[in-house]
């Protein structure tokens, strides 16, 4: 007697419970049916840099403005050939230090300098007619937080969309929609986030090397553990003190010591536990306007991260896996 494998027992009972629940991919249809120019708002910030414009004052104007990305204009082109972000600062940063004593110089070269090969207008960006859905796409296809939205017509960017803004615009609505029965199971049921290598760091690690992974595991925040593994702080928004206060010379300090840098105002670190229903994560991630939560058990233990792009790869794209419109 041929017996099925278990696994594909469960998998089948997967697909019937998509099958008996048709709200399974309201969440895709709405992407699907909302285009980028929806988000835009009537009045926004919007900061471009000028590819001749030194980094180093392209980057406190980024802190200056509350800023963490820009378009780059190619004057000579007239037209917007990249973004410069944080992550870009970070690379310099880590590419160029060499000691305390010898200061960066080379950021007060051009913008252009930077960039391994020259600027080019193949920068992801979306029409403000393309469709949400293709913006989710495109954000984690590419692996990027901020994707511009570009008229077609006058190769003007209108505004840079991001994972907060697209959730949070879901949000909005998400009252009035259906409710599939996902929504109640928990992170753990769901397997959404990342649970195994993770990145972290210790109180005592030098400054450059936490740089070294940011760069290496392309991760956009470290929880920093004690030695027993549980979450004392994260490494959050520290790159951007960096360029504040002016102390990215220093990069052998540790970063207990880096941290005390870090803004006043910082609430601590926003957790969450892997038995928690996907509704109550999404509701925490949008009230407290934060890109990701660090998941631990009872102890404090960190067992995990759930980031926006782990939320809106679940919303929108696995639950569209079938194509439906």
């Amino acid at each position: 007697v041929f017996q099925v494998p278990a696994v594909l027992d469960e998998l089948d009972g997967k697909k019937e419970a998509h099958i008996e629940d048709p709200e399974y991919n309201v969440y895709t249809r709405f992407m699907k049916s909302h285009r980028c120019y929806d988000l835009v708002p009537t009045s926004s910030k919007l900061v471009v840099f000028d590819t001749s414009l030194q980094v180093k004052k392209a980057f406190f104007a980024l802190v200056s403005n509350g800023v963490r990305a820009a378009p780059l204009w190619d004057s000579k082109t007239q037209c917007f050939v990249g973004m410069l972000t944080i992550t870009d600062f970070i690379n310099i940063l880590h590419r160029y230090y060499k000691s305390p004593l010898v200061k960066l110089v080379k950021t007060y070269s051009p913008i252009d300098v930077f960039f391994e090969e020259p600027l080019k207008i193949n920068m992801a960006s979306i029409s403000p007619n393309a469709s949400l859905y293709d913006a989710v796409s495109s954000l984690l296809k590419h692996k990027i937080h901020r994707l511009p939205v570009i008229d077609p017509l006058t190769g003007n960017t209108l505004y840079i969309l991001t994972h907060k803004r697209i959730l949070k615009f879901l949000k909005l609505f998400i009252s009035e929609m259906p409710k599939p029965g996902f929504l109640s199971q928990t992170l753990e049921e769901l397997n959404i986030g990342t649970f195994h290598n993770i990145a972290v760091v210790h109180s005592d690690t030098p400054l450059y090397a936490a740089l070294g992974i940011f760069v290496d595991q392309r991760v956009s925040a470290l929880p920093v553990v004690d030695e027993n593994g549980e979450r004392k702080l994260i490494y959050y928004h520290l790159y951007i003190n960096l360029a504040a206060e002016k102390t990215y010379n220093n990069l052998d300090i540790t970063v207990t010591k880096a941290l005390q840098h870090r803004s006043q105002y910082f609430e601590g670190v926003l957790t969450c536990r892997a038995n928690e229903t996907l509704e109550a994560i999404i509701n925490r991630l949008v009230e407290a306007e934060v890109h990701r939560l660090v998941i631990v058990d009872e102890q404090e233990v960190v067992k995990g991260i759930v980031s926006l792009s782990d939320i809106l790869q679940a919303l929108v794209l696995t639950s569209g896996d079938d194509g439906s419109a």
